[in-house]
Order: C-alpha cells, then structure tokens, then sequence
C-alpha cells in the first residue's frame, strides 16, 4: 500500500547570511537542521510545503540564502507567501518554480498541485505591508472552483494566517481579519478537504474546521509564547522547534504528526530476541 507523504515547514524566518531576525536568533541554522531531519526521516517525503514567512524582510539576499539552504532537499518543494514576504520578490528568486505564476507584488500566489494521491491547493492570506491576512471573494471563488475541480481527490489547503482564533491575543489580533467565515463554509462543502494546515503561528494548534480540521505547525527556528492571557505581551520563546507531516494511506484518512528537528538519541528497541526488557 502506498503512502503519500507531504511535509509542511513554516516561518523560516530567513535573513541574510549572519544577521540576526529580532536582533537574537540566527534562524539559518535551524532551517538547516531541519531540512537534514527530513533527509533523515525513513521514509522520504514526497513533497515540502513551507507556509509563509519564508524570508524576515522579502529581500533578494534573504531569498538567495533560503534557496541554498533549501537545496539539499531532492523533492519538490512548494513555497507559500506570508505576511513578512514579497510576492514579486519570491518569484523573482524562485524563477524555476512555474507554480509561483508570472505576477507582480499586486497578484495573488495560488496554486493546485499533485502530490502522490492527494492535491495540495496553496490560497494567498497575504495584504502586502500589513502583519495580518484577508481572503477576498476572489482568492475564495478561485479556491472553489479548484475544490470543484478535484471532488474525487483528498485535498490538502495550506494557507499563512490560520482562520480561526488561536486565543493567543497578540497574534489573533494580527490573524486572518477577513474571509475566514466563508472559506470555512466553503470547507463544509467540500468533504474531499483533509486538512487546512497554516502557519504564523509558530506553534503546534488544531481546532475542528468546517467539518475538516484546521491546524498549524511549529517553526524550525523560534516558537511563540504560549500564554492564552487576554493581555499578555507579544514575545517569543527557544521551545525545540519542529515541523508537521501530514500521511495519506491509500484509500485511508489523513494522518498529521507533529516532529521535533534536530537529532536526538534513539531508535532504541522495546524488546530484545522477542523478550520485554526487564
């Protein structure tokens, strides 16, 4: 039986090589990290999705050492706007990535791709020069009509502001302000819809959505602070970073698994010559 396998990276948060994103993290050797933990997973994904904020500034320098750091990957590797990117930027740099379309800043980067036995369909949450996200009715209609397209195919939506409320204030405030009532009627109607997976948030959240499930994945480098207080203060936190991986059995439901990145002591088996270790 054969497993589709479709990783999900966000909030990379690259800068050019040796400077610092908030004046205190070198987020390149994070990335790195994981993209080697991916190189040592045991079975290779077939594809990597990264949810936005790829870049801190959308400068052409940020995206060059993203692009090297990427390259070790052998698998496609799709990329997603977010709120700290620059569309006409990113395709700039990516030029070898037709998905990325042949706009400028001004339009939308969507896609619908295969991967394996599932369609990944990427939707632009981005409104250049603001920290939050919309959904205007036309990214919502073009989102439709795809999912019209692909009824008999399990679908996977990525998008960078997660549509619902974290309860993480400073980053609700900053979330998806329009559009995210419709797009989760639009999910209800469509049942081929496994997962909405997001970034942002820089942490591991799920809620029910639309009848699917919504959720968001860890960033390789540095995490938001968990603190569901009305007031509490916009801060970061050196929690172990992470990434999402999202499995698709053949004829079965989709499974996501949330993954530490680095290298850490194990495998170490539960038993020996068919004994329990006392």
């Amino acid at each position: 039986m054969t497993t589709t396998l479709l990783l999900q990276l966000s909030d990379t948060h690259i800068r050019e090589p040796g400077r610092l994103a908030y004046g205190r993290i070198d987020t390149a050797p994070y990335l790195a990290q994981a993209v080697v933990s991916v190189g040592r997973l045991p079975q290779a994904p077939d594809a990597v999705v990264i949810t936005g904020d790829l870049t801190d500034f959308g400068r052409a320098a940020e995206y060059e050492h993203l692009r090297a750091l990427l390259a070790p990957l052998p698998m496609p590797v799709y990329l997603l706007p977010g709120n700290h990117d620059s569309r006409a930027q990113l395709r700039a740099s990516f030029p070898d990535h037709p998905y990325l379309g042949p706009g400028g800043d001004g339009d939308f980067i969507q896609y619908s791709v295969p991967v394996g036995g599932l369609q990944l369909i990427a939707i632009d949450t981005v409104v250049p020069g603001a920290s939050e996200g919309r959904l205007c009715p036309t990214r919502l209609q073009w989102l439709e009509a795809e999912l019209a397209r692909h009824t008999a195919r399990p679908v996977v939506i990525a998008l960078h502001h997660p549509p619902f409320r974290t309860l993480i204030g400073h980053m609700d405030a900053i979330g998806l302000l329009e559009g995210a009532d419709a797009l989760e009627a639009i999910v209800a109607r469509h049942p081929s819809v496994e997962r909405v997976i997001c970034g942002h948030l820089h942490r591991a959240i799920q809620v029910r959505f639309g009848g699917s499930i919504a959720a968001t994945v860890p960033s390789p480098a540095h995490q938001v602070r968990l603190d569901l207080a009305p007031d509490a203060a916009s801060a970061w936190m050196l929690e172990p970073p992470g990434f999402a991986l999202h499995a698709l059995p053949a004829g079965g439901r989709l499974v996501s698994h949330t993954a530490a990145s680095g290298q850490y002591p194990g495998p170490y088996p539960f038993h020996e010559a068919g004994q329990l270790i006392d």
